[in-house]
């Protein structure tokens, strides 16, 4: 993608102008940004989705008794009926399971692979919509059937209603109003407060991304580079010689401290280990994710299975968790697999033993297909 070329989908920015104005700093209305865009998916194909068991969906209905919240799988006749007002169908995920939505995603790969998240539909019927409320992650808003009016406000304050399924924020201000449009979108950084109501029956399109807490990205780590630890550190056991005899006998020794010290320092000083657990983490996908086995060897051109993760770095490529070194000739073409998501049978060809038998085993794992 060329990144200083101007845009219809960012209202004639480049991402490269949108990143410095706008990402993670303040909204972006785009009038016509997808122009005669129409939904991907008809009202009955979102339904059939949201009754898969591999397919995370949420029912949220608001009427007299306040707000209800049910998580899927939703048969068609747990939802409402249509003619219900104030109805909404979350369906979480749909990039994975349909080509049309997981190309459009492709559009806002400008934002690097390892924030970009998934693609969630939200049906309504007259009136439906989620509350007031404001997310920890950056969000494209793309109407794509019927009209929703959106409220948007920088809240101060965060305060929830107490004693609701749903984080709904106590005290919403808005301070602007829009109304959008089949291919129209708003674009909202993280902790923007944002109401949106159809009008009719509406779908619109939320593009969401990645934000991982400290604690949490710290914790995945952790784990992964634990499973490491006998081949990084080996398996030396504490020994004691000079340990003298103790009037104290449930104090934890200095030794032992300095023991268990020395071995966590060593294993999170290898910055190769750091590296492959970090990129590991980042390609993980998703739990309700799987993959059929596909064909074996390699006839031709291949392209990244829609539900992959694949990144890299100086030194590594990474796919659906998993890690290679990776150096030379062959990164190049790895780099370009993960960058392009595709190489040519040309590319290939031109591929060493060791890349090709690679990706003949991804084939066979159904994580690479024929092109």
């Amino acid at each position: 993608m060329d990144t200083t070329q101007n845009l219809p989908l960012l209202g004639g920015l480049s991402p490269e102008r949108f990143m410095q104005r706008h990402w993670q700093k303040k909204p972006l209305l785009v009038r016509g940004a997808i122009p005669d865009f129409r939904a991907l998916l008809d009202r009955g194909a979102l339904f059939a989705l949201a009754a898969q068991d591999d397919v995370e969906s949420r029912l949220v209905v608001h009427g007299k008794a306040g707000w209800k919240l049910r998580n899927g799988p939703l048969a068609r006749r747990a939802l409402p009926p249509l003619t219900q007002r104030e109805w909404s169908l979350l369906v979480q995920g749909v990039d994975l399971h349909d080509d049309a939505v997981h190309a459009l995603l492709q559009s806002f790969r400008f934002v690097p692979d390892a924030r970009l998240d998934d693609l969630m539909i939200s049906y309504a019927t007259d009136g439906g919509g989620v509350g007031p409320h404001f997310d920890s992650y950056d969000v494209f808003l793309l109407q794509a059937h019927g009209q929703r009016r959106w409220r948007i406000g920088r809240q101060r304050d965060l305060a929830l209603q107490e004693d609701m399924p749903l984080k709904v924020l106590a005290n919403f201000e808005p301070e602007e109003e829009f109304v959008l449009d089949p291919g129209d979108m708003l674009y909202l950084p993280p902790r923007y407060a944002h109401d949106g109501v159809a009008i009719g029956e509406c779908m619109t399109y939320s593009i969401g991304f990645r934000a991982p807490s400290r604690s949490g990205i710290a914790r995945e780590l952790l784990q992964r580079i634990a499973e490491t630890a006998e081949d990084a550190l080996g398996t030396a056991l504490y020994r004691d010689p000079r340990q003298a005899a103790t009037a104290q006998p449930a104090h934890v020794p200095d030794a032992v401290r300095e023991f268990a010290q020395e071995a966590l320092t060593a294993l999170l000083d290898d910055p190769q280990a750091l590296d492959c657990a970090l990129g590991e983490v980042l390609s993980e996908p998703k739990p309700q994710v799987w993959f059929e086995p596909g064909e074996a060897g390699l006839t031709g051109g291949v392209v990244l299975d829609r539900r992959s993760r694949m990144l890299y770095d100086g030194q590594h490529v990474f796919l659906n968790g998993e890690s290679w070194r990776a150096a030379g000739r062959d990164a190049l073409l790895m780099q370009r697999l993960a960058d392009q998501r595709s190489l040519s049978a040309a590319e290939i060809a031109r591929a060493g033993a060791g890349a090709r038998a690679l990706l003949a085993r991804w084939c066979e794992d159904g994580w690479v297909r024929p092109a």
